[in-house]
């Protein structure tokens, strides 16, 4: 197990913020995933760890969740602490107080604060002000709590994570940018397929190309399914309208059409690929029932480690 006290990674990591997957080192990303998996070891075998006792973990939610509200409030259980629920209505953020009040008065009751809201700016802002760890649990930019159970994921399934390719079909959106980054930092080949002016962002790609150059992975984005999907040893995709978008739904329907993940698509992958999706999915649109409900998915592991990749995350750096 990594050693959370004697370890000098483990110090390099205790009282940080976790906002973006893309301010750790690889080997970092790669400890807190085997921590990850110890802490699932030690939870199937009931054996009792609990490092956060008596601290107290604040949850904002400005988005409303199944996954990771669940995830955290039972990982802090598990871990000896409590996790305490904030809608925007439990905050006089949602009466004009600003982010950075709110941050240094939450400092002085808690040891750790959680937020999932739409502007990245605002965990930003968060964090700078405040005087203990912030983590990112959904921004309209980045996911890196999903990305580092979907890593976890992967490696439980193929049994490493160097070499494999990844194809992502759908939209560029928060998931596939925190996706990204965890390629170019693991060493994995990453190629997504986004239709036109849905395309992940530009300046993250210029960004992760440089880091592959150093880590031996790579990353394309295409115009064409067929073409990221080819000898893929997984195959992801998300819902065509991210959270704070449904208005754009009909629009993005047409423009996705030829993006669902289906029986047809997955041919060109591996004959051993495995699927993966975040959840919540819409059967019938970004994927067939065939795919996310047959031998080749993976969905329900991938968002159980959501559990154990957070507890990982919140050990780290809140012990």
């Amino acid at each position: 197990m990594p050693q959370l006290l004697n370890d000098e990674i483990a110090a390099s990591l205790k009282g940080r913020d976790f906002l973006a997957l893309a301010d750790f080192k690889p080997e970092e990303i790669r400890w807190l995933i085997d921590l990850a998996i110890e802490l699932k070891r030690k939870s199937k075998a009931g054996e009792v760890y609990q490092p956060l006792k008596g601290k107290t973990l604040g949850m904002i939610f400005e988005k409303s969740s199944t996954r990771t509200r669940v995830s955290f409030e039972v990982g802090m259980y598990q871990l000896g602490g409590y996790a305490l629920f904030l809608s925007r209505n439990d905050l006089q953020l949602g009466r004009g107080e600003t982010i950075s009040d709110t941050a240094q008065t939450m400092s002085r009751y808690l040891d750790g604060i959680m937020i999932r809201t739409f502007a990245h700016r605002t965990v930003i802002e968060l964090a700078r002000a405040a005087t203990i760890p912030v983590i990112n649990g959904l921004t309209d930019y980045a996911h890196p709590c999903q990305a580092l159970a979907d890593y976890q994921t992967i490696l439980e399934h193929k049994g490493r994570l160097e070499g494999l390719k990844i194809a992502y079909i759908g939209d560029g959106n928060n998931m596939v940018h925190s996706l990204l980054v965890g390629a170019a930092k693991l060493g994995l080949h990453m190629s997504v397929a986004s239709p036109e002016g849905y395309e992940p962002d530009a300046e993250l790609i210029r960004q992760m190309q440089e880091t592959c150059s150093e880590t031996g992975a790579s990353i394309r984005v295409v115009r064409e399914p067929r073409e990221a999907i080819e000898d893929a040893d997984v195959v992801y995709t998300d819902v065509w309208a991210s959270m704070g978008f449904e208005a754009e739904q009909e629009e993005r329907a047409k423009a996705f059409a030829r993006y669902q993940v289906n029986e047809e698509l997955v041919q060109y992958a591996k004959p051993d690929f495995v699927f993966m999706h975040c959840l919540p999915a819409h059967r019938g649109e970004e994927v067939s029932p065939g795919v996310i409900d047959g031998k080749h998915s993976i969905v329900f592991d991938e968002a159980e480690n959501r559990l154990h990749a957070q507890k990982a995350i919140m050990a780290a750096i809140m012990a």
